[in-house]
C-alpha cells in the first residue's frame, strides 16, 4: 500500500443530474436523484482516491456502504461528493462521506473499502466460475 494513502486523505468530484440517474415511478415532475446512483457514485469517488495511490496491480472493492439520503436533488441539478479516509486497517479503508447539492446536504454516512490485488482477485473468481459450472 502507497504511504500517499493516509487518514485525512480527502477527494470530491461533481456530478450534474442526469434523467438516467434520476427515479421516474413518480413521474417527469418527480424526477430526483435516486439513491443508487448515489451510492454508485460514492463508491466510484471512493474507488478512484484509492486506486490514484495504491501501486499497480491492486484496487479497491466496497464492502459496507452506510448512507442516510437525507434531501432530494433535482435533475439538472449539480451534486458534490466529498469523502475522506478516516480508518486504515490493513487493506480496509474506511471513508466518511457527505453529499450536497446547491441548496441541502443531501447524504451523510460512511463507506467501507477494501484493498485487492487484481490477479488474485481474478484467479478466485474463475475457482467460483469453476464450482458454478460443476455444480
Amino acid at each position: 500500500m502507497s504511504k500517499d494513502l493516509k487518514v485525512g486523505t480527502s477527494a470530491s468530484r461533481s456530478f450534474t443530474i442526469a434523467p438516467d440517474q434520476t427515479i421516474d415511478f413518480m413521474g417527469e415532475d418527480a424526477r430526483v436523484y435516486a439513491t443508487p446512483e448515489l451510492v454508485r457514485d460514492i463508491e466510484h469517488t471512493c474507488r478512484d482516491l484509492i486506486f490514484e495511490r495504491v501501486p499497480e496491480g491492486q484496487d479497491s472493492v466496497g464492502t459496507i456502504v452506510s448512507i442516510v439520503h437525507m434531501a432530494p436533488t433535482l435533475l439538472d441539478m449539480e451534486v458534490e461528493v466529498k469523502v475522506t479516509v478516516t480508518e486504515i486497517d490493513g487493506r480496509k479503508v474506511v471513508f466518511d462521506v457527505v453529499a450536497n447539492d446547491p441548496v441541502d446536504t443531501i447524504c451523510k454516512g460512511r463507506h467501507e473499502r477494501f484493498i485487492v490485488d487484481v490477479a488474485k482477485t481474478q484467479e478466485r473468481l474463475r475457482a467460483k466460475a469453476a464450482k458454478v459450472a460443476n455444480a
